[in-house]
């Protein structure tokens, strides 16, 4: 019996498949009939149609085993936002990334898409239906998002359709969904710590929250429709539900989905602010006697008090995305995935 051989293009890397979104992404494209390689540190699931790579972002050598013959590179490495090590946010947001940008050249990829942030324009102070033409921030919130902006402008400025290499960079907000070993877990274990007590400010802020599979549908979109000559090139696109919520309502929904109860008390953002601010400020005066990272931050206050939910009209117009799950589906399907978290009455 002849084998079918799948076409040249429908071969892609996914660096950082291990991971949560990058777990969803591998997922995707097998389903669509890519054959798929992943690069990460390590092995985060088993499939045997899948070939892992195994090694350090930062070694081309590495990178280029998983990037033989592969057309379409996906980049979703990252450490987590909450960790607090500088080091590694520069190590792999951009030292890595520029690896990858050399490797990927070497290789003969002629598409990157990748993973950015749409906290890269965010300052902290209220964002309404925001666009891509907003600029980059001057003071990132943490320095997490300050080496997504130097990882997405070099990414972006790396595009070169005269030498057949194509960029393009999505920036998803407020990723959720099944598997997800931040957003669900935090919420749950602060709760049952009885710190989930009080919301910051009225509650009225707008939010948006973004479901794993939309994020996922909008890369693929991306790398199909990055093309030379097509608006994609070197460009970064917002991708969200499309359906901003009042902050302190999706994380209700979930709590109350867990049978935990949702915030009940109120705290005035301005104080909310000042108090993180305060303690904060004790930190760095007791920081060479003892560390402390606390939970309560000013950046913090502000994700959970101010208005930050972004327009999707670029990627409706240039790459034809609409949200593939809605909202209430979204939760709902994450509320039951989590069911081993549910506090029993």
């Amino acid at each position: 019996m002849a084998t079918r051989l799948r076409p040249a293009s429908k071969k892609c890397t996914v660096i950082g498949g291990s991971g949560f979104l990058g777990q969803h992404m591998v997922e995707r494209l097998l389903e669509k009939g890519y054959s798929v390689n992943v690069f990460d540190i390590r092995k985060g699931f088993e499939n045997e149609r899948v070939q892992f790579f195994l090694g350090d972002l930062c070694s081309k050598q590495d990178l280029l085993a998983a990037l033989q013959g592969v057309t379409t590179v996906f980049h979703c490495a990252s450490p987590a936002p909450s960790s607090d090590n500088r080091d590694l946010f520069y190590k792999v947001n951009y030292v890595g990334t520029r690896t990858v940008l050399e490797a990927c050249k070497e290789a003969g990829v002629q598409k990157l898409v990748l993973t950015s942030s749409a906290s890269v324009v965010f300052e902290g102070t209220d964002i309404q239906n925001g666009t891509e033409a907003l600029p980059y921030a001057k003071k990132p919130i943490d320095y997490y998002t300050e080496t997504k902006i130097l990882q997405e402008k070099e990414v972006l400025g790396a595009n070169d359709p005269e030498h057949n290499f194509l960029t393009a960079a999505i920036r998803p907000h407020g990723i959720f969904g099944p598997r997800d070993p931040q957003l669900v877990p935090i919420l749950v274990e602060t709760a049952k710590s009885g710190k989930m007590k009080f919301m910051i400010g009225n509650g009225k802020n707008l939010v948006d929250f973004t479901y794993v599979e939309n994020v996922v549908h909008g890369h693929i979109l991306a790398a199909e429709h990055l093309q030379k000559d097509s608006p994609l090139c070197g460009k970064a696109y917002h991708i969200t539900n499309d359906e901003p919520i009042p902050f302190w309502t999706f994380l209700s929904r979930i709590l109350v989905g867990l049978n935990y109860d949702a915030p009940k008390y109120c705290i005035p953002y301005w104080l909310a602010y000042y108090l993180a601010l305060l303690l904060s400020l004790i930190v760095l005066i007791l920081s060479p006697l003892v560390r402390i990272k606390p939970t309560f931050s000013p950046m913090r206050v502000a994700l959970a008090g101010t208005f930050h939910y972004y327009s999707c009209e670029a990627a409706k117009k240039d790459m034809g995305y609409r949200p593939v799950v809605g909202l209430e589906e979204a939760l709902e399907k994450t509320i039951q995935s989590y069911q081993k978290l549910r506090r029993s009455v």
